[in-house]
């Protein structure tokens, strides 16, 4: 069994390259998708030239809507969802994906060393942490990570694509929720951190919003 990566992109032309040949050394990957969300600065055009298909959004509809058009398009039962600024720390996605193509669970999610300088306030890690553990009892240490490889099942019996930042919130709710076997794994990636600026706070702003809807959806459909 092979695994369909799925990467969103938008306005990434400074790590998308390194990013997908990273995956083209990951034996259990079989395709990859690149989405790109709407961008200007030729994402598209550095994407085509390594991945197996590159769909285009015509305008910025937000990572959720993005990966759900990637996941549409796969063609194997196992997805890897996997950030376009990963550069060449996106092949420790070889670290998630046994678990899954062994049947021991069916979404492992990644835990990212402990963080650097210019990290935010944790304020929107928090939340969605209480939220999850409100909803479902469970404890997630990275409840925001969106490094995750999963049946592709996981991510179709969520009712409605997930909006924005709340993808990953709302894959956890759905896993939990159907009693899905959930893993958290250790890997020594890393991504373009957003400090305490103005684009970091801007940021993190639309991840809470983003996490409350999510949260909100939950509410109403219990």
């Amino acid at each position: 069994m092979q695994v369909s990566a799925i990467i969103p992109a938008y306005n990434e032309a400074k790590t998308i390259v390194p990013t997908l040949k990273s995956l083209r050394r990951v034996e259990e990957i079989g395709e990859i998708i690149v989405v790109d969300d709407g961008s200007r600065d030729g994402t598209p055009e550095l994407a085509d030239r390594i991945a197996d298909r590159v769909l285009r959004l015509k305008e910025n509809r937000g990572k959720g809507e993005a990966v759900w058009w990637g996941s549409r398009s796969a063609v194997y039962p196992v997805l890897a969802l996997l950030d376009a600024d990963l550069g060449f720390s996106a092949g420790e996605v070889k670290k998630l994906i046994p678990p899954v193509l062994k049947e021991e669970v069916d979404m492992t999610v990644a835990i990212f060393p402990e963080n650097r300088k210019g990290k935010g306030f944790g304020l929107v890690k928090k939340m969605a942490k209480t939220g999850i553990k409100v909803f479902t009892g469970n404890c997630y240490q990275a409840p925001l990570s969106g490094q995750r490889v999963l049946r592709k099942e996981v991510f179709q019996r969520m009712q409605i694509p997930p909006r924005g930042f709340g993808l990953e919130i709302a894959l956890s709710l759905a896993a939990f929720r159907q009693g899905y076997r959930v893993k958290e794994i250790n890997v020594n990636m890393y991504h373009r951190e957003k400090g305490r600026n103005l684009d970091g706070l801007l940021h993190r702003g639309r991840q809470m919003v983003a996490v409350v809807r999510e949260l909100v959806r939950e509410t109403v459909w219990r």
